[in-house]
């Protein structure tokens, strides 16, 4: 069954260049205090915003530091923001949305409509409500991220649950003596896991927005940390003398959320029992 669903990604060859786009990426992460020319926060005035040199093959920054060595170590913290923000609204999403699927009647309404006066409020406003309140640093981003992006997902596995209850293998189960949470977990969970897989990949390319946007307001990632976002923000008031700060983070920016999106496309395709 795995490889008939790696056949039909391995054919998508844009769900191809997707994956492959973000193994790099995962790379340079993993291996970025080893291939960065420079430590991103070491500074040389005297060679501050000088353009893309074979010196500095990206320029440099305000403050003479190498933008590419910061690229490549924002590369780490804006992937591990949006895998961990996504981890949590997944589990929270997962959860609510199986036991509000599964036990029906006023559990369902409560979780329902707690998640329709969420749904109220636009996601991003919400988030900077509740970041107003904390301190702006890349823990509590993660946190909040998370925690305020899980209603769409919890409306789907829901749904998915209410089309599973009552099939022949769940009234077995139960007919055996299985419990709540064996049904939940055991019988029920891995026949939703195909759109949870598909939603969280593609979740991923809105956290990673999500953080460069509270970076670039000041609100997430704080310097001398480097993210994708604020070094836009950091570029903005350069952009007409010195364009390298702007246009490679927002390249960056724009190359991860799109390798994600078509990676989940991909997902959406070879999970799809209708294709």
């Amino acid at each position: 069954m795995i490889s008939i669903y790696l056949h039909k990604m391995i054919r998508n060859k844009l769900c191809l260049l997707g994956a492959i786009l973000i193994l790099f990426l995962t790379l340079i992460a993993m291996l970025a205090p080893w291939i960065a020319p420079a430590h991103y926060a070491d500074q040389n005035l005297i060679e501050r915003l000088s353009p893309p040199s074979v010196r500095h093959w990206l320029g440099t920054d305000d403050l003479g530091r190498d933008v590419l060595s910061r690229m490549l170590w924002g590369t780490r913290v804006s992937l591990v923001v949006a895998f961990v923000a996504v981890g949590i609204s997944t589990l929270f999403g997962t959860i609510v949305g199986l036991i509000s699927g599964y036990f029906g009647r006023w559990v369902d309404s409560v979780l329902m409509r707690f998640v329709d006066i969420l749904l109220c409020f636009p996601i991003f406003f919400l988030i900077l409500m509740v970041i107003a309140f904390l301190e702006p640093n890349i823990v509590n981003v993660m946190i909040v991220i998370g925690i305020t992006s899980w209603t769409g997902l919890a409306r789907l596995v829901r749904g998915e649950t209410l089309s599973l209850r009552e099939r022949d293998f769940i009234l077995a189960a139960r007919a055996l003596g299985a419990g709540n949470a064996r049904v939940l977990f055991v019988h029920l969970l891995p026949n939703v896991a195909a759109p949870i897989v598909v939603s969280a990949t593609l979740g991923v390319g809105g956290a990673i927005l999500t953080e460069s946007a509270l970076s670039f307001l000041g609100l997430g990632v704080q310097p001398p940390d480097p993210s994708w976002g604020n070094m836009l923000a950091a570029g903005k008031d350069y952009i007409y003398f010195a364009w390298w700060l702007s246009v490679f983070p927002g390249l960056a920016i724009l190359t991860t959320v799109m390798a994600f999106n078509l990676l989940g496309e991909g997902l959406r395709d070879a999970l799809d029992p209708r294709s």
